[in-house]
Formats: structure tokens, C-alpha cells, sequence
């Protein structure tokens, strides 16, 4: 039987398939680009949800990218063995669902439809599923948030630091990888949608702090007055999200993650790998 994974090649997959080619199960990653060969992971060309080649004796299906692609491919596959799923979502379904953005608000919709949708197509092939959503996830210099602010102090020697007082709970991707696989092999995950964040919340100024404190170089600290913050979110349209964001709690209840899947995340202790990519 074979473990197939979409999104190997991302945060998550790079902390996850180690730990299943340590197991008995042959593992295949998709990815649309080459990648050198690794121990019992044999890499696959395609993408989701319409080039997917052809694989028998699916057991296992991780996924770690787009949900509603996901969802399409499970409605028209032919899966013979229903296959378990474990699929990473984002607590943008909650945290953008009453967005003053309407671009973000759709997002938060399509989010929540694909989990239905999801959760549809498993029944389907009567495949047990279980979906993971998020808070910030960080740790291989590979995410959209915190990575490029960090890559950019580096690069220019400042570091801005924000007015906020909302808090902020950063999941580890290896502690996810972890929960994604506790989620596969826990019958008591199946059918649910786990919130999960970081072992620690903090509000948002401390942790652009401890970002700049994890970095290699010296940076200089450049705080950005609330009033600044309130233009910004007035006149640059692509700013008006996360900004309006600064003050609001991003964070995830981890109680029942924690009591289903045994699984302790990590309090938010970045180092300077964190914030560069592998290799």
C-alpha cells in the first residue's frame, strides 16, 4: 500500500516526509517541478486537481495545498482502497470570515466550502478524513508572513515593528508535520476540523520582536505609529487586510487537538533557520 502526498515540496512536507519514510509504507510525493530522490520517497510530476498520474493501492493521502483542488480530484478519482486523508486547511475560514475586505470574506467562504467539499468526496469512497487549520505557520523560511519580513530586514539592515495589540499564536510547520501524521493514525480525528496553533500566544508587537531578535545580523528597530498604521490602512489597498488585523486575536484553541492527537506545539522560540530556506 502507498502513502500519496500533494505538497511535499512545501513547509509542511519538508518536515513531514522524513518521518514516513521511516515507516513500511512506500511513500510518492507529487510536485510540478524535479526533485533529487530521497530515502523511500519516490517523486511523482503532476499537480492537482487534473494531472495526477495514475496510482493503485492508496492507503494514505496527505495534502497540504489548495483544499478545493483537493476536493475536485477525490469527486472524480477512482480510489479503490478508501484511502484515509489528512488535509491542512487555514483559519482564515474563521479569522477572514468577517473581513472588511471582500476579496478576503470570498476567501474565507471558498475555505470553508472546499472542507465541505472535502469531507463529501471522502464520504464518497468511504475514506475517514481529518483537516488541520492552522493559526501562522512558520519555521522552514518557506511561508508568506513572517519569512519575507525577516528576509527583508536582512537584506536592508531595519526591521519595522508595527503598532498592535492583538495576539498571535505561530505554529512550528514540524509540529504540524506531527499532527498531520498523529491525525492519520487516530481513528478519534476522523471526521473532524482541528484548530491548531503554537504552544504560546503573544501579542503581535512581541513577536516581530523576537523575529528581529532571532535574525543573524544586526538590524535597526523601526516603530510604526498607530496613526501611520491608520493611513497605511486608509490609502494602500493591499494593506487594508492585515492591517485592519493588528488589533484582533489570531489564535486557535488547541484543546482538542492536543486531546485527540497527543500533540504539544512548540512556544514561538525562532532561530536564524527559521528563516532560510532549504537547500
Amino acid at each position: 500500500m502507498t502513502v500519496l502526498v500533494f505538497g511535499g515540496s512545501s513547509q509542511i512536507g519538508h518536515y513531514l516526509l522524513p518521518l514516513l519514510s521511516a515507516r513500511d509504507e512506500p511513500v510518492l510525493a507529487l510536485s510540478r517541478t524535479a526533485h533529487a530522490p530521497a530515502p523511500n520517497v519516490t517523486w511523482l510530476p503532476g499537480r492537482l486537481p487534473d494531472a495526477v498520474p495514475m496510482v493503485e493501492d492508496i492507503s494514505a493521502i496527505f495534502s497540504f495545498g489548495p483544499l478545493n483542488h483537493l476536493a475536485e480530484w477525490l469527486e472524480q478519482a477512482e480510489l479503490l482502497h478508501a484511502p484515509r486523508v489528512v488535509a491542512v486547511s487555514s483559519m482564515s475560514a474563521d479569522s477572514k470570515r468577517d473581513s472588511e475586505v471582500p476579496t478576503e470574506r470570498e476567501l474565507s467562504q471558498l475555505i470553508r466550502d472546499s472542507e465541505a467539499a472535502l469531507a463529501k468526496a471522502c464520504e464518497k469512497h468511504g475514506s475517514a478524513w481529518a483537516v488541520l487549520r492552522p493559526t501562522l505557520v512558520y519555521g522552514a523560511g518557506m511561508d508568506k508572513s513572517l519569512t519575507p519580513m525577516a528576509q527583508r530586514a536582512m537584506r536592508t539592515r531595519v526591521f519595522p515593528l508595527p503598532a498592535g495589540g492583538g495576539l498571535r499564536q505561530p505554529v512550528h510547520a514540524q509540529d504540524l508535520a506531527h499532527a498531520a501524521l498523529a491525525a492519520l493514525d487516530n481513528a478519534g480525528a476522523a471526521g473532524k476540523i482541528l484548530a491548531i496553533g503554537g504552544g504560546e500566544r503573544l501579542p503581535v508587537g512581541e513577536m516581530f520582536a523576537r523575529v528581529r531578535r532571532s535574525l543573524p545580523v544586526d538590524t535597526l528597530p523601526l516603530p510604526i505609529p498607530a496613526w501611520l498604521l491608520r493611513t497605511a490602512r486608509r490609502s494602500v489597498g493591499k494593506l487594508r487586510g492585515p492591517l485592519s488585523r493588528l488589533e484582533a486575536d489570531l489564535i486557535a484553541d488547541n484543546t482538542e487537538m492536543t486531546r485527540l492527537l497527543g500533540v504539544q506545539p512548540r512556544p514561538f522560540r525562532p532561530d536564524p533557520d527559521c528563516w532560510q530556506a532549504p537547500v
